[in-house]
């Protein structure tokens, strides 16, 4: 996907594009090439990959959720910031929050948001430490391909807040949200919707975007250590 294509793309996303929003994605495309190049961020670095797998994907979220409804998100294991920095760029009153324990992107992220001049948080952090003094906070919690769904949503739910959602950047298999459908219900979570597509023409992979709403705030004796949340699974009949 190239520039141009990228641009008529998000009609479909019914998102409008200014100069400013082209002019900051292709300051984040040259100089997360530029960086890579030092510091191994992504394996995804040309251009026309970046347009498709990094930025169009990370606005994906647009088929499932209006953001427009969100006051904060956060998202968890961000890496060069996607989607939360890109979200952040189509959408500059929602105040983000980018989480990743990895130190050297966490570093990027830092340099990138100064020359971007966006008012993005950054924290570099674990997940399951982040969430011990930040519960039921965030209208949207985002991740794309981190873990399988069932850690995931142990990890995630209890940063959404009372009706607030997590939402799942997914590939094509679906397998594991039947393992984790145990775990969004005692996390106080149901899924709101499913969106499957194709990210592109020429790209053939499946895509999915999973929506949990969450219906009751998360207590502290409810967090796991992580070692638990990877290796015992929440189950309703235990």
């Amino acid at each position: 996907m190239n520039k141009e294509e990228f641009i008529e793309s998000l009609k479909d996303l019914n998102i409008e594009v200014t100069n400013e929003t082209i002019e900051k994605l292709e300051i984040y495309k040259n100089f997360l090439q530029e960086y890579n190049k030092h510091t191994n961020l992504t394996r995804i670095i040309s251009d026309e990959d970046i347009y498709l797998k990094h930025f169009y994907d990370s606005l994906t979220i647009l088929k499932a959720f209006d953001l427009n409804n969100a006051n904060n998100l956060l998202d968890i294991g961000t890496g060069a910031g996607f989607p939360g920095m890109v979200l952040k760029i189509f959408f500059p009153n929602l105040n983000v929050t980018l989480l990743d324990s990895n130190n050297k992107k966490t570093k990027f992220l830092e340099e990138i948001t100064q020359k971007l001049n966006l008012d993005v948080e950054i924290v570099n952090q674990r997940v399951e430490d982040y969430a011990k003094d930040n519960l039921n906070k965030f209208d949207v919690v985002t991740s794309r391909a981190v873990a399988n769904m069932r850690v995931l949503t142990e990890l995630s739910l209890p940063l959404v807040n009372f009706k607030g959602v997590f939402v799942a950047y997914k590939g094509s298999n679906l397998d594991e949200l039947e393992d984790a459908k145990d775990t969004i219900e005692i996390m106080h979570g149901k899924i709101l919707r499913i969106i499957t597509f194709i990210l592109y023409d020429y790209d053939n992979v499946e895509r999915n975007i999973i929506v949990i709403r969450k219906y009751e705030d998360t207590k502290l004796k409810d967090l796991r250590p992580y070692n638990k949340i990877l290796h015992k699974p929440l189950a309703k009949n235990a």
